[in-house]
């Protein structure tokens, strides 16, 4: 069974930094593209990082580029997404999202809140 579990989540004071995690298992990790995601309590699902399948190439929404690092380790079936210079924020889960078409996963997320 295909699974994706994120970690790492947290309460966090402006400025400061979180390391997300998201462990996958049961697909061919290595195979899969990956994206992060978040969303808020009645907001629309935000694209927020993306890496290829073999970590060469990323991409960052614009809100977040120069703060936060998407990077993967395919020997350990894990992406991290690196989080520094947080602003305040709602609170808001971040999911982690493996793309290799015609399928995909998702993970459950793990809660962000950036307050003072």
């Amino acid at each position: 069974q295909a699974q994706l579990v994120e970690s790492g989540g947290g309460l966090v004071q402006p400025g400061g930094s979180l390391r997300l995690s998201c462990v996958a298992s049961g697909f061919t990790f290595s195979r899969f593209a990956v994206n992060w995601y978040r969303q808020a309590p009645g907001k629309e699902r935000e694209l927020v990082a993306t890496i290829d399948s073999a970590g060469s190439n990323t991409n960052y929404a614009d809100s977040v580029k120069g703060r936060f690092t998407i990077s993967r380790d395919n020997a350990k079936n894990t992406v991290h997404l690196q989080m520094t210079s947080l602003t305040p924020e709602p609170p808001a889960k971040y999911y982690c999202h493996a793309q290799s078409s015609p399928v995909d996963y998702w993970g459950r997320g793990t809660p962000v809140t950036v307050s003072s």
